[in-house]
């Protein structure tokens, strides 16, 4: 039996983000980045003084991670990673990704120790299974993880002790976890949660310190919570059908802040939703922990 609903997001960005994903919450400035994917910016809420910035992209930016140099983003575009200069603009390429494919990179997350872990979506309909899950390590090789091969990656995440890795093909409703060990070996590929075909499907997730798993449910208008065991715990009402990334921030934590999309949405359902595309925010009484930077840095010149 489902939990009720605990808590119902109030909007906090009224964003209209045809693909709102990549929800992150930076602890050293207190800031919210997110991107829209379709609309290929990066964007950051400054929870000082509620102001919202763009930085426009040269392709669509489909996932990101945090850098030591707090000026720095490493960003996954669709075909390739770079480092992007956040007062500058100036990127600098990495490494392309899939190339030949019919694909893009979509989801992704540093591990505990700093690396970049991101998956791949085939851009074609009907989907196929052909995208891959790779991390880009931290001196900047980019190596193919020994996982399934996915129609829609997504939900990246790791426990509070970096030993389990948890992803997604979003297409078959499930979440999968995973052994990590710090060295990077995988094993013990096992299902964790099946998400019920009337609550859509799982897409961008994020773990608190007690080792719950939350996961935006896209097509679900909520974001819900599974214990380490599996068994969900709590879930929060997102009043929006297409809620996609979710991450814990603000002062304490304890925040829960919440990535959406209008991309589908027709006149009607845009009508209804009228702040579908948005940021939105809820009070959990779970802790979140800090988001891991990417240790790798570009070479120098």
């Amino acid at each position: 039996m489902s939990a009720p609903h605990d808590e119902v997001a109030q909007l906090l960005v009224h964003a209209k983000n045809t693909l709102g994903e990549g929800a992150t919450w930076c602890s050293r400035s207190a800031r919210l980045y997110w991107t829209d994917i379709e609309g290929a910016s990066l964007s950051r809420y400054d929870s000082a003084d509620g102001s919202h910035r763009i930085w426009p992209m040269p392709e669509r930016l489909a996932c990101f991670a945090l850098c030591e140099d707090p000026n720095r983003i490493l960003i996954g575009l669709a075909s390739r990673l770079a480092f992007f200069d956040l007062e500058s603009g100036e990127i600098t390429p990495i490494v392309d990704v899939e190339p030949g494919l019919p694909t893009r990179l979509n989801d992704g997350r540093c591990d505990r120790q700093g690396r970049f872990v991101f998956g791949t979506k085939y851009e074609l309909k009907p989907f196929e299974k052909i995208g891959g899950f790779y991390r880009l390590n931290h001196d900047l090789t980019l190596e193919k993880l020994p996982l399934p091969v996915a129609a829609i990656s997504n939900s990246i995440a790791f426990s509070p002790d970096g030993a389990t890795m948890y992803y997604a093909d979003s297409l078959t409703r499930e979440i999968r976890a995973c052994d990590y060990g710090a060295d990077g070996t995988i094993a013990n590929d096992r299902p964790f949660v099946r998400v019920p075909d009337h609550e859509g499907e799982p897409d961008g997730s994020t773990v608190d310190s007690e080792g719950g798993l939350w996961n935006a449910q896209w097509g679900g208008e909520c974001v819900v919570r599974y214990g380490a065991d599996g068994l969900e715990t709590e879930r929060v009402k997102i009043p929006t059908a297409q809620p996609s990334c979710v991450t814990l921030g603000g002062a304490n934590l304890t925040a829960l802040y919440v990535t959406s999309a209008r991309d589908g949405l027709d006149d009607e359902a845009l009508a209804r939703e009228p702040h579908a595309g948005g940021v939105f925010v809820a009070q959990t009484g779970r802790v979140g922990l800090a988001e891991p930077l990417f240790q790798g840095v570009p070479p120098l010149r």
